[in-house]
């Protein structure tokens, strides 16, 4: 069974029984009865609920003031599918539960119980959507038949997201972290121009992770600002990543812009169409999503740990204070100006190549690493990129954040292990790449 860090033991001890892991809820009679419909909304045209109700956050994290600006995103889509993915295999007993596990009452539909369990979380989560998401609840329930499996389905649905929603109250996620003083030593960051913004997530790295022990378990190391691999690195984002470059190619700029939206988001998109391409069955697809934002979450508390352990300067403020590092390899340009706008966090380790990393590992797991994917991005409409594998899709993630003047290599490379380490560690401890139709084929 996972492994609960004794933060989330402790806050969820009065609901669950800890170690089982399972909530016994009175009503299993009927199991057997029920079995047929049990079996029911369990193929590819059911998986599209998890789909659509991924799709259905993804607009909602985009629209301003929608998802509060202290909570990190990745903590809603993590909640979001480990509530479908319990709800569902409860159900199916087609693999251990992440969490919750709570015996379903006989007969329950699968599909439906994924249908409420997406639409109870994300009202918990996001109360002011709850029109739209009546909506889209109610679009997808036209389709299920009605009867006692349906109606079973919604009310066990309903009661694991509840469950699961207030399991991760008590996570830290709403803890107001200490006023940032940036450093002024070599090395030290600080806010960055041009519009010196506050550090919003300087305490994300103390949450209370969905499966790792904590924040600081893969924590890297960054290389002393003295050595040879700093000033390499430092001089390769300084000649790429520079506004008016002439070193960094069109494509290299097209590249950095393209991914300049959340990453998170991209790689959900890019799962979703992996999902509906695979036609991957409700358990299957509903385990990926639970792997892989499971992971997300988990890799930016890891991520954020670093960061603010390390507060490592971000390269616009390195390169133009080069000449107090101690480094005689790096020159300070103070007026060096980055191609995009710098993030309000410390460099290192880089978010996109740690979530990059982290997406390609859960989807090679489920779908192997070849693939015909197609991505697109807001930041560059119309435009589609194509790759054949996901790892290709990681790589070339985290690189346009050193065109883009954001990140160094040496972030980009820890980023990688990092979302490496945290991934596999997910996937080893919750088993959910084993989990429905094909897994016994996973690469």
């Amino acid at each position: 069974m996972l492994k609960l860090s004794p933060a989330l033991a402790i806050s969820i001890g009065a609901t669950l029984v800890v170690g089982s892991i399972g909530v016994a809820l009175a009503d299993s009679a009927g199991r057997r009865d029920g079995q047929e419909e049990a079996r029911a909304g369990l193929g590819p045209q059911a998986a599209g609920i998890v789909v659509a109700w991924n799709r259905e956050l993804l607009h909602i994290v985009q629209i301003p003031g929608a998802q509060p600006a202290t909570i990190h995103q990745t903590r809603s889509y993590a909640i979001l599918h480990a509530a479908i993915y319990d709800a569902v295999v409860s159900i199916t007993r087609g693999g251990r539960p992440y969490l919750v596990s709570i015996e379903a009452p006989g007969g329950a539909r699968p599909d439906a119980a994924a249908a409420a369990a997406g639409h109870a979380t994300l009202v918990a989560l996001f109360p002011a959507m709850k029109p739209e998401l009546d909506r889209l609840l109610a679009d997808e329930l036209r389709v299920i038949p009605d009867g006692k499996s349906k109606t079973r389905g919604l009310e066990f649905g309903d009661k694991v997201a509840s469950v699961l929603v207030a399991a991760r109250a008590d996570d830290g996620s709403a803890a107001t972290p200490a006023p940032f003083v940036a450093g002024t030593n070599p090395g030290d960051y600080r806010s960055t121009p041009p519009n010196f913004p506050s550090p919003v997530f300087s305490g994300w790295g103390s949450v209370t992770p969905f499966v790792l022990l904590n924040g600081a378990q893969f924590r890297p190391a960054p290389p002393a600002l003295s050595s040879a691999a700093y000033a390499q690195a430092i001089n390769e984002v300084k000649s790429l990543g520079q506004d008016d470059s002439t070193t960094r190619t069109a494509e290299q700029t097209a590249i950095a812009k393209f991914w300049a939206p959340p990453i998170w988001n991209t790689w959900n998109a890019i799962a979703e169409d992996a999902a509906v391409a695979h036609h991957a069955s409700l358990e299957r697809t509903a385990a990926m999503f639970a792997a892989l934002n499971l992971t997300f979450a988990d890799s930016a508390i890891a991520m954020y740990d670093a960061k603010y352990h390390y507060q490592l300067w971000r390269p616009v403020t390195a390169i133009r204070l080069a000449d107090t590092d101690g480094n005689p390899a790096t020159v300070g340009d103070p007026t060096w100006t980055p191609l995009a706008v710098t993030a309000a966090d410390p460099s290192y380790p880089g978010a996109h190549s740690t979530i990059s990393a982290a997406g390609a590992a859960v989807l090679w797991a489920f779908f192997g690493d070849r693939d015909d994917i197609r991505v697109s991005s807001s930041a560059l409409p119309g435009v589609v990129r194509t790759f054949d594998g996901y790892s290709d899709v990681a790589t070339e993630a985290g690189l346009s954040r050193i065109f883009a003047g954001q990140h160094t290599r040496i972030d980009h490379q820890a980023g990688k292990q990092l979302g490496g380490d945290v991934a596999e560690f997910v996937l080893q401890e919750t088993g959910l790449d084993h989990v429905g139709p094909g897994a016994g084929d996973r690469p």
